[in-house]
């Protein structure tokens, strides 16, 4: 760009040479050279402060690496390549006859869980019947010991019970005590099996209903869906391969529908000036010619020239003198999708300031970056 303002500058100083017939002589040209020095580094130095430019920059996206939930070998893919599917749509399917077995086992299981459910109620109503007959035979057995003792004890010797009797109808009623006892702990523990719930369900069939869902999930796994709207590029997935679950191994890459943005290298002495919300223009290699408005709209907090990590590893002095710079995100009003771009295209950008632009030297930025974007129809600028 600066070699641009120099050129401008020497073609109008020809120019005027040329139209007003002005000799070249020590007064003319030492003047010309020296107001242009003057007048072209003022021009640089303010444009540069208020406006920032990114002679550097390129579209940014993020990719969603796709790992199956489950291990197994590739039975189909079920995309095209490139082509924008929905979400939940099938990426691929893997083989799953072992997944349906015991999803089917799981559901028989349930099923015999909520049969046995049953069993136990009427194994229930049986033990509260057991009980209610050992109560009322430990009533009669008790009525009768009782009556023989009255007996015995009032009759004396010449009672009509004798003391053998009497033993015989206190080990019917002792025996009928623990007869009542075993029927209570018989109806208590099916009493256990029966109201044992959870959120009012059988915690037996509650377990096997988890254990069906867990089998269900494991299916559902095997056909790996589209986690949002976007496109699987890339892929190289064929039938036969093996998937596994490491989410190190990715086996597709997804690139999700967004906004598409730029990013623009900015140097550091531009930070004073650079704000969020201003004005920008982009021009990219692949649309030479053209200039796209858009605005700041992020301007990342961190610089990963400065980074470290805790690691045990010591970082060299030496990487404090790589040079930072300070990403700025431009969102475009125009989709580059309409233009049959793919992502990842590179190219240059501007961000406008209008504070303190006395002079509006915005305008000899906004000439110059549309030179370079002529410029672009011979060769690249880099």
């Amino acid at each position: 760009m600066d070699m641009l303002i120099i050129l401008t500058y020497t073609a109008l100083c020809v120019a005027i040479f040329k139209t007003f017939k002005i000799p070249l002589n020590k007064w003319s040209v030492p003047t010309a050279v020296l107001g242009g020095v003057v007048l072209l580094s003022s021009i640089m130095i303010i444009m540069n402060y208020l406006h920032p430019y990114a002679k550097y920059g390129k579209e940014v996206f993020a990719t969603i690496p796709i790992t199956p939930l489950v291990a197994g070998n590739i039975k189909s893919v079920d995309v095209i390549p490139n082509i924008e599917v929905k979400k939940g749509d099938v990426l691929f399917t893997l083989y799953n006859e072992e997944q349906t077995i015991a999803l089917e086992k799981a559901d028989a299981a349930v099923e015999q869980a909520k049969n046995q459910v049953l069993q136990n109620d009427q194994a229930l109503l049986a033990a509260t019947g057991q009980v209610a007959k050992a109560d009322a035979n430990k009533d009669r057995t008790k009525a009768s010991y009782y009556r023989y003792m009255e007996g015995h004890l009032k009759g004396g010797e010449s009672s009509p019970f004798t003391q053998q009797e009497l033993d015989n109808r206190r080990e019917f009623y002792e025996a009928a005590l623990a007869s009542l006892d075993s029927a209570q702990a018989t109806e208590r523990k099916v009493r256990l099996l029966t109201e044992s719930n959870i959120l009012g369900e059988n915690t037996q069939v509650a377990q096997l209903k988890a254990a069906r869902n867990r089998a269900q999930l494991d299916l559902e796994r095997t056909f790996v869906r589209a986690p949002v709207d976007g496109m699987p590029t890339q892929v190289a997935l064929r039938p036969g391969m093996r998937a596994g679950i490491l989410a190190l191994r990715p086996v597709m890459s997804f690139i999700p529908t967004e906004k598409r943005r730029f990013a623009a290298r900015i140097w550091q002495n531009s930070l004073l000036r650079l704000e969020k919300g201003l004005d920008a223009e982009v021009i990219l290699d692949a649309v030479p010619g053209h200039v796209f408005k858009g605005k700041v709209v992020e301007i990342l907090p961190a610089m990963a020239e400065g980074e470290y990590q805790g690691n045990g590893v010591l970082r060299g002095a030496g990487s404090l003198a790589t040079h930072g710079f300070t990403i700025a995100i431009i969102e475009l009003e125009e989709n580059l999708d309409d233009y049959n771009l793919p992502r990842g295209v590179q190219g240059q950008a501007v961000a406008f300031n209008p504070k303190g632009d006395f002079l509006h030297t915005s305008m000899v930025r906004k000439i110059l970056f549309r030179m370079m974007s002529w410029i672009k129809y011979v060769y690249p600028i880099k």
